[in-house]
Formats: structure tokens, C-alpha cells, sequence
């Protein structure tokens, strides 16, 4: 009966949330009628609130989205963009391509996918435009570059703290070993599916704007990548990557960076402790500091951002707190709401569920590892909050070294497609105020693209050639 109400609210939900309600309001809801019908209301709640104050999400979000409004504020970010964008614009046939792949590096040291939409957005769309691109194709290209999962790249995302907190395998490994076998993938076929798609959408719509090669024509200043902007401050260019750079010296295997515990943590040594006990208690606050350190390098990646921009430096604290703010209004309170939800679905033996099926057909633990997570993101448009809610689903004690957080990359995959394919995700909001479209025709667009990236590696990950 539990299961069958939770199968009702799922329903509802995802009808809800499709006419216009709060995600947020209507998963909460769902998570309290659960709870309440099955007699572990105390359990989500406490699911609740400690999500609510887990460092976990709050300090890698609210700082990453700190870090985001300071590189806004300085334009550092957009000359990251001009960089990345100047040599695509002189190459008409790859224009699409490569703001799919810009959107996609772009998204690797600025985990918001919202701010690189909008960074993105301010450089590609007057460009896109001017070329006889049509909207739709402009914010479809924004919206899969800046979601397909580039963040998962950075050992600040909060996807990869989740695995870590699950398998105790360290972020830079996760990022580093098991990460790209999906992630390239994914993001190749996608981006080769749009792109053929986007051949046949100009050649059906907009066949006045094209040129006699069927590809839209660009001005000589467009060709050069002169449309009036300031020239690239390289120094600049650069400041968006000093997070990712501080996180990969400081983390194993590397470690060239030592960043003592103690100035992120307090280390509780008892008194007259052994030496083995003073290993203990280093080591557990050296796991501490592991989310802090992502605060850390965000926090100095805006100090430098604020100066090299001495003009605006006076401003930039205010920026960094308002990001901060943003960051827990719109992302941290949906995962909170999700992994609450989460957390009712799996009490109500939805999560035993998914795990017999898996041990009666182990074939089956490939594919319900993407599409579960990506469906589940598509309807509350959330990836971070998807992959720390159902990748306990999945995860299995007893599995040999490197199966739980290969899984673990398949989740998050899933988790990012599913966001990049929900309409009430943010980033799909953003991309449709930039290009005057709608969150649902562009979500619409990539989703056959993502569809296609994702039968692939299931099928190149169950062929075990992944």
C-alpha cells in the first residue's frame, strides 16, 4: 500500500509541478503525506533538517555560487567565454558544437549551471542571433552546454561528496578515474545528435537566414569574433580556473598543496593521547575539511577575482554573500526538499525494491541507475539533489573496489541529463529569458540528444567496454 501511494505522489507530483507549483511545495507535501501514512514522519524530518545544515551542500553550493556573482561582477567569467568562443566564430560549420563545448568547460570550474548559461548567454546569443540562428536552436545549445555535466569534472561538485561519503573513495579520484568513461560519452553523442538535429531544424524553419552551404552566414567582423567587446584580459580569463587548479594540488594523489586542517577545522586531540589516537583524530579532521576546502578555493578564487578588478573589488564581499544567498534560495532548499522526498520514497520500500530487482537481474543495475535518478531529476530539476537521494539505491557494501563508484558515475550522468531535460530546472528557466523561448520547447529539443547519449553508455557500460 505504501508503495502504491508513493508510485500516487510521485504522479501527482510530476502533474503538479508541470502546471505551474513550487516543486518545492509539492515535494515537501508528498514527503510529509508519505510519512505520515507510513509512521516514519520523525525519520524525515530528521532527513530534513540534516540536510538542512549538512556542510555537505551548503558550503560547496552557496560559495561556488558566491564565487559565480564575483566573476559576474568582475566579467571574468565572460572573458573566460570570449576565449573559448573566439576561435569557434572564425569556423562557421562548428559554431554549434563548439558553444556546446565551451557551455561544457565553462561548467567545470563554475558549478552553477545557470551562471554559465548566463555568462554564455551574454557572449553566444548577440552572436548566434546576428548569424540567422533561430532561438530556440540558441537557447537549446546554451541549455545542453551549460547542464550536460561538465561540474561533475570539479571535486567541488556536491554529486561527487555524495559517492565520497558512500564509498570513501576521495573527490579527485572519483573526477579524475571514474567520471570521464561516462561523461565523454555522454557528451559526444549529445552533442552530435543536437548538432545533426540543428541542421535539420534550420533547413525546416529558417531557410531565409542560411547561406548557399546551409549554414548561416556571418558579417567579416563576426568572422574575426569583433562584435564590439572589450578585447580578452587573459589574466582575467584565467581567474574562473583557480579553484579547479587549488583543488587539484591540494588533493590526492597529488597533494603538492598542503592546506594544514586546522585552519579549516578544529583538530580534537585528547589529552595524553597515543600516537596512534593523534593519527586518528588528524586523519578524521582532514575528512572534515574536505567540504571546506572547496569553500576555501572558492572564497580565494574571488579574492583574486576582486583584485584584479580593483574597480569593482569594493562591491565584491556584497556580490560573494548575495551568490551565497541565491545559491541556498534555489538549490540547497530544493535538495533538502528532494533528499526529504528521497527519503520517504526509500522508507516506503521503494529502495528495497530497486534492490531485489537488482539482485534477481543484475543486468538490470546499469540501466536503473540512469533512468531512475534521471527521472526523478526531471521532475524536481535537480541533479545534486537526485544523485543524493537515490544513489543509496544502488550502492552496494559488499561490491568489489571501483564498482559502487562506477555506479556512482552512472547516477550522476543520469542525474545530470535528467536536469538538462526538465523544464522546471533553472538552468532551462535561464536559457529561455536569455532567448525569449520556453523552458519546455527547450527542454523538449535536447532531450532526444540526451536520450540517445544515454543509450550509449548503458549499452557501451552493460557491452563492458566502459
Amino acid at each position: 500500500m505504501l508503495l502504491a501511494l508513493a508510485v500516487v505522489l510521485i504522479v501527482a507530483a510530476a502533474v503538479l509541478t508541470a502546471r505551474g507549483w513550487d516543486v518545492r511545495l509539492v515535494l515537501l507535501a508528498a514527503a510529509v503525506v508519505l510519512g505520515m501514512a507510513g509512521g516514519y514522519l520523525p525519520d524525515v524530518s530528521r532527513k530534513f533538517f540534516d540536510t538542512f545544515s549538512g556542510e555537505t551542500y551548503i558550503i560547496p553550493i552557496c560559495s561556488a555560487m558566491g564565487f559565480a556573482y564575483v566573476l559576474k561582477l568582475t566579467e571574468c567569467d565572460q572573458h573566460l567565454v570570449r576565449v573559448l568562443v573566439a576561435p569557434v566564430r572564425r569556423v562557421r560549420p562548428l559554431i554549434i558544437p563548439g558553444v556546446v563545448l565551451a557551455g561544457f568547460v565553462v561548467n567545470i570550474p563554475v558549478l552553477s549551471q545557470t551562471s554559465v548559461a548566463v555568462c554564455l548567454g551574454a557572449v553566444v546569443v548577440p552572436v548566434m542571433r546576428a548569424a540567422g540562428f533561430p532561438p530556440m536552436v540558441i537557447g537549446a545549445a546554451l541549455l545542453l552546454g551549460a547542464s550536460v555535466g561538465g561540474e561533475l569534472f570539479n571535486p567541488g561538485a556536491p554529486e561527487l561528496n555524495t559517492v565520497k561519503d558512500a564509498t570513501g573513495t576521495d573527490v579527485l579520484t572519483l573526477a579524475r578515474v571514474h567520471l570521464p568513461w561516462v561523461v565523454v560519452p555522454q557528451l559526444v553523442v549529445s552533442t552530435l545528435v543536437f548538432w545533426g538535429l540543428c541542421r535539420w531544424w534550420w533547413k525546416d524553419r529558417e531557410t531565409a537566414s542560411l547561406g548557399a552551404s546551409g549554414q548561416p552566414e556571418l558579417t567579416p567582423s563576426q568572422a574575426r569574433g569583433d562584435d564590439g567587446a572589450t578585447r580578452v584580459n587573459w589574466l582575467k580569463a584565467a581567474v574562473p580556473l583557480l579553484p579547479l587548479v587549488l583543488l587539484v594540488l591540494s588533493g590526492p594523489p597529488l597533494k603538492m598543496l598542503a592546506i594544514p586542517p586546522h585552519w579549516l577545522v578544529e583538530v580534537k586531540v585528547p589529552d595524553g593521547a597515543t600516537e596512534n589516537q593523534r593519527a586518528k583524530a588528524v586523519a578524521a579532521a582532514e575528512k572534515a575539511a574536505g567540504g571546506r576546502m572547496v569553500g576555501l578555493a572558492m572564497v580565494l578564487g574571488a579574492a583574486v577575482a576582486a583584485a584584479v578588478s580593483p574597480r569593482k573589488a569594493g562591491d565584491s564581499a556584497k556580490a560573494f554573500f548575495e551568490g551565497a544567498g541565491y545559491g541556498f534560495a534555489n538549490v540547497v532548499s530544493l535538495i533538502v526538499i528532494a533528499v526529504s522526498f528521497g527519503k520517504a520514497v526509500e522508507l516506503a520500500g521503494f529502495g528495497d525494491l530497486v534492490k531485489q530487482v537488482v539482485a534477481t537481474a543484475p543486468w538490470l543495475r546499469v540501466p536503473l541507475a540512469v533512468v531512475l535518478p534521471g527521472a526523478f531529476a526531471a521532475a524536481c530539476g535537480s541533479g545534486m539533489a537526485s544523485t543524493a537521494s537515490l544513489y543509496g539505491f544502488f550502492h552496494q557494501p559488499d561490491a568489489p573496489p571501483g564498482v559502487n563508484e562506477d555506479v556512482g558515475a552512472l547516477v550522476s550522468i543520469g542525474s545530470a541529463a535528467g536536469r538538462t531535460m526538465s523544464p522546471v530546472a533553472a538552468v532551462a528557466v535561464m536559457c529561455g529569458r536569455l532567448t525569449d523561448t520556453t523552458p519546455w520547447a527547450l527542454a523538449g529539443r535536447v532531450a532526444v540528444p540526451l536520450l540517445a547519449g544515454l543509450a550509449v553508455v548503458i549499452a557501451l557500460r552493460m557491452c563492458g567496454v566502459l
